[in-house]
C-alpha cells in the first residue's frame, strides 16, 4: 500500500532553503531505499516541510518513520 506522507519542520521554520540541510534528507532517503526496504516513489522538499509518496518493504512504515525523524532531526540540529 502506498502512503502519502508529510513531515514539517517546529514553527515552519524555513529549514530547508538551505543546500546543506536538503542534501542531508536526500542522503538519509537514499539509505533507507537501499538498506531499510523503502521503496521511494516520489518526494518534494519544500523549505519547512517534505512531501513523500512511500511504501515500506516489511509493512513497518510507522517503525521506519520514527527512525528517519529520530535521525534527521538528530543531523539537523547538529
Amino acid at each position: 500500500m502506498l502512503y502519502f506522507l508529510t513531515f514539517q519542520v517546529v514553527g515552519w521554520a524555513d529549514v530547508f532553503s538551505r543546500q546543506v540541510y536538503q542534501d542531508l534528507v536526500l542522503t538519509n532517503l537514499t539509505y533507507c531505499r537501499k538498506e531499510k526496504g523503502l521503496y521511494l516513489f516520489g518526494y518534494v522538499v519544500m523549505t519547512n516541510h517534505i512531501h513523500l509518496v512511500v511504501q515500506q518493504k516489511d509493512g513497518k512504515l510507522s517503525d521506519w518513520v520514527r527512525d528517519f525523524k529520530k535521525y534527521t532531526s538528530k543531523k539537523l540540529l547538529k
